[in-house]
């Protein structure tokens, strides 16, 4: 199992910020060793309760909350990491397991017995979780990400875009998912993540762009639509 705690400030750019932002940082902070020319593919499956409770929580603002999924970065990939995440207050933690191609197919089908081949203690407890809260497989969401690195304080800067998203399969490995977008593709999101404390000339690369704090959750943005519809 791997452990992350760490603090996550979100912002909402258009365009032209972005380009204003990426360059500015680009100037000063490594880059993701995954960046490519325009960044790097990020592909979750996310799992909610049957009367969507994470979505629930999560609109009605409720300040420990979780959302558990399941990320690819290449359909091709040979494995999967299965994440739970829990808000906690300012703080983010975040707990991940790497699961095998053929564990992740059982996992998108909603067939979870998988995870007690496992000896990680996190398998056998997220098995629990997913079991007993009847949690199912709910969306896909995929995007691009750009980011940035500060390796002495694990510091890092992302811009996601491109956010797209499918509720009609559940085939997290599919080549060809048709995916709809829930963003417009002039809006882009900066995450900010670090440990700690925040490093002044970082925070003031972010302060020189005028962007918009923002509690955007890709997760909800995309089944809010779907709520919509239903209601």
């Amino acid at each position: 199992m791997n452990i992350v705690r760490r603090r996550e400030i979100k912002y909402l750019l258009n365009t032209e910020e972005y380009k204003k932002a990426k360059n500015h940082i680009s100037k000063v902070l490594i880059g993701d060793s995954h960046n490519k020319d325009n960044g790097y593919t990020i592909r979750s499956l996310y799992f909610d309760t049957l009367d969507d409770r994470d979505f629930q929580e999560k609109e009605a603002g409720v300040e420990i909350r979780r959302k558990v999924r399941l990320r690819v970065y290449d359909p091709e990939a040979s494995f999967a990491m299965l994440e739970m995440k829990q808000k906690e207050g300012d703080y983010q933690l975040k707990r991940s397991l790497l699961v095998s191609r053929e564990d992740a197919i059982e996992l998108s089908k909603g067939n979870y017995a998988c995870l007690l081949n496992y000896e990680d203690p996190f398998a056998m407890e997220m098995y629990l979780f997913m079991t007993m809260n009847l949690y199912r497989p709910k969306v896909i969401i995929e995007y691009r990400r750009d980011a940035f690195v500060v390796k002495e304080n694990s510091i890092r800067l992302t811009f996601d875009h491109d956010i797209v998203a499918t509720e009609a399969s559940m085939d997290i490995f599919d080549p060809n998912l048709q995916m709809n977008p829930i963003m417009d593709k002039n809006n882009y999101v900066l995450e900010v993540k670090y440990n700690g404390f925040l490093l002044s000339y970082v925070k003031d690369l972010i302060e020189s762009v005028s962007c918009i704090n923002t509690s955007v959750s890709k997760y909800y943005m995309s089944r809010n639509v779907t709520h919509k519809i239903i209601l």
